[in-house]
């Protein structure tokens, strides 16, 4: 094997200090240079420590792949014969002069994830609708740069958040196409924003608190032009977006503003060099989770808006808040190289975003909480801050998630490779797929992973490329991982990987080199202090939950639906049913475990790998924990209908040791994900 040159950045603390040495403790990722392959921040802006790739770059594989797969069949590529908003009759979106009966965020928010589907899948008939709906969008923009519907309020404010999602469906579609009309309809658009009157500008409640999702766009554009009035347009922007600068409060506390908003400080940040602003971000994180998010999952109690003392684990999340928390947490990799940010998006991609849908993504609920043990259409207000049957998998409810949830699964799939500076490649989601990129000077190399990793720990690269070529590439080494290890070409490397750090390796690569990384998992428990001393159990980044029964009962989609909720007079609920699911099993069970070696108190199994290739499926799960708890007659459903608050740990009882299974929380729709402890 050729000699090779590697060294170890490591993640210490959020302090910036960096040793330059071979092998090295930093604070983030310090990777200097620019990339010369992919537009990234021109100056004045902050360079970013990792550059997203276009959405065609990664091709997804093994259970990411079904994800995507399944939506595509499900109601991510079906909600244009459902959905009264996305129909093409009387839509503000295809009028000239904006105005139309149908025209608001659900376009785009579904056109969002829909869109980068067909590019990532290449996909015929989804590549048709999509740019359907774009040229439409490009064709329909008006004389002055405006575009989009016409949606004035009574204080006479033109309303501008549907524009925000609308422009990153633009942004996807230039990857895809490198239609330079993307490129003239958003200098045109930010040209026609530096109009409004600061006085008009971002005033209405939703757009106000989302002005970061237009910063995202407006710096991207920036990168590609370069045009100086885009910054101004950009301060503009950021002065009257709401303050999520506040430390010890928030502008609100809608769980999706929180999720989508808390980054506009740090997004910022890139432009103003002010460290508090990158510091706010950081600040708006710790808040929301000291208050409301000690809980498993990577989320937070907030459904619909965090209430004081409404801070159990049975307090749940809009899927929207998903979404748009692992959205932020993509963005803030990027900018930081914190790899803080990747263990977030991880925990939510895993452990509860796929429990908010059926096993076959066609329904899901707006609200999914770590302890839920009852799906039903009653209401459970005020337990939980909305009236209706929020907790009913239903394909024609939930209107904001029913179509922004498409983004999910994509979004991460796009994140799992980035440039950097030094024209590399990093692998930060680690799936199995091949990302085809430009490297070194550009150069055009593929690079295939093989893994099921979380359901495993070996993740491995073979490399094709026409020529030896010299590049790094990176590989981020999870926090919870104390003892990975890599091989090159099966020669192991003699060098001690630190969690929550990178390996770099930097070498010539030629055609067929392989990599392997092997990434330990270790049972771990998170006690949640703050939440009566509960209990969470981790295996790798996977949380487990206890497995429920669930009995499903089959409804009629129209008459269980939420008040809000519209659809075609064509829509068939006995093709798109609703479901109900109710524990068929006792949920009510506390842990008992081995107070010095608590890790001991699980048996590990591992089991075949599902047939039909979709791991978040109780039945399916390809690993199960194997423990002992005692069942806690006094934990019931309360009045409310929901999963009674946890009771303060350690429990006594004198009721008999029970065995349990635990199954991964991500495939569980009925879960206890944070356990009570059983006194000894």
């Amino acid at each position: 094997m050729k000699k090779q040159f590697f060294y170890l950045c490591l993640l210490l603390s959020c302090t910036g200090r960096v040793h330059a040495q071979s092998a090295v403790a930093l604070a983030k990722a310090d990777i200097q240079g620019t990339n010369v392959n992919y537009a990234s921040n021109k100056a004045p802006l902050l360079p970013q420590q990792f550059v997203k790739l276009p959405v065609t770059a990664f091709k997804p594989a093994g259970w990411l792949r079904k994800q995507l797969e399944l939506q595509k069949d499900g109601l991510t590529g079906n909600l244009g014969e459902i959905s009264v908003w996305l129909s093409k009759t009387d839509n503000a979106w295809l009028s000239k002069s904006g105005k139309g009966k149908y025209g608001w965020e659900e376009l785009p928010y579904w056109l969002k994830g829909y869109g980068d589907i067909a590019y990532m899948l290449g996909d015929a008939t989804m590549l048709k609708t999509t740019k359907f709906w774009i040229e439409g969008v490009l064709n329909n923009q008006r004389p002055n740069g405006d575009m989009g519907p016409v949606i004035v309020k009574e204080n006479g404010n033109r309303d501008l958040w549907a524009n925000m999602p609308m422009i990153w469906c633009l942004r996807s579609y230039y990857e895809y196409s490198h239609d330079r009309r993307v490129i003239t309809c958003m200098t045109r658009y930010f040209k026609w924003l530096q109009t409004i009157p600061d006085a008009k500008f971002l005033k209405d409640y939703w757009e106000n608190s989302r002005g970061g999702d237009y910063l995202v766009s407006v710096y991207w554009l920036y990168n590609i032009t370069g045009e100086k009035f885009l910054l101004d347009v950009a301060k503009k922007i950021d002065k009257n977006t709401a303050d999520w600068r506040q430390g010890s409060n928030l502008p609100n506390w809608h769980n999706v503003n929180i999720a989508e908003c808390f980054r506009e400080p740090a997004t910022y940040y890139l432009q103003s060099h002010n460290n508090a602003d990158l510091t706010a971000t950081y600040t708006d994180f710790k808040l929301v989770r000291d208050l409301y998010g000690q809980v498993p999952g990577g989320m937070f109690g907030s459904d619909e808006n965090a209430r004081k003392g409404y801070d159990d684990p049975r307090q749940a999340v809009e899927t929207c808040g998903m979404v748009e928390q692992m959205t932020s947490d993509q963005y803030l990799l990027q900018y930081t190289g914190d790899t803080f940010w990747a263990e977030n998006c991880e925990d939510v991609a895993f452990n509860t975003f796929p429990a908010a849908f059926t096993t076959d993504y066609k329904a899901l609920r707006y609200l999914t909480a770590p302890n839920m043990v009852l799906n039903d259409s009653k209401n459970h207000s005020p337990g939980i801050d909305n009236s209706g049957p929020f907790l009913m998998m239903n394909p024609f409810s939930s209107r904001c998630c029913q179509h922004n949830h498409s983004a999910g699964w994509v979004y991460y799939a796009e994140n799992a490779w980035m440039a950097t500076p030094d024209n590399g490649l990093a692998a930060q989601l680690y799936q199995a797929g091949t990302v085809t990129a430009l490297v070194g000077n550009g150069s055009l190399v593929k690079i295939k992973s093989a893994t099921q990793y979380p359901f495993n720990d070996v993740v491995d690269f073979t490399i094709t490329t026409a020529k030896p070529v010299v590049f790094p590439v990176y590989l981020r080494i999870p926090q919870w991982c104390k003892d990975a290890s890599v091989e090159v070409n099966g020669r192991r490397l003699n060098v001690d990987a630190v969690a929550g750090g990178y390996m770099k390796l930097s070498s010539k690569w030629k055609n067929g080199d392989k990599l392997s990384l092997k990434l330990p998992m270790q049972i771990r428990l998170r006690t949640w202090a703050q939440n009566k001393n509960s209990v969470s159990v981790n295996y790798g980044p996977l949380t487990y939950s206890l497995k429920i029964g669930e009995t499903y009962q089959k409804e009629n989609s129209k008459t269980t639906a939420m008040s809000d909720s519209r659809w075609q007079a064509t829509a068939n609920p006995d093709k798109w049913p609703s479901y109900e699911i109710f524990p068929a099993t006792a949920w009510n069970y506390g842990l008992l475990l081995d107070e010095q070696h608590p890790e001991k108190s699980f048996t590990v199994l591992h089991k075949p790998w599902p047939a039909d290739g979709n791991p978040f499926t109780n039945a399916n799960a390809p690993i199960e924990l194997h423990t002992t708890g005692k069942q806690l007659p006094d934990w019931t459903i309360d009045k409310y209908g929901l999963c009674g608050v946890l009771p303060q740990s350690p429990v006594k009882t004198t009721a008999p040791s029970n065995e349990l299974t635990l199954v991964p929380m991500g495939g569980a729709r009925l879960r206890i994900s944070a356990f009570p402890v059983i006194a000894k």
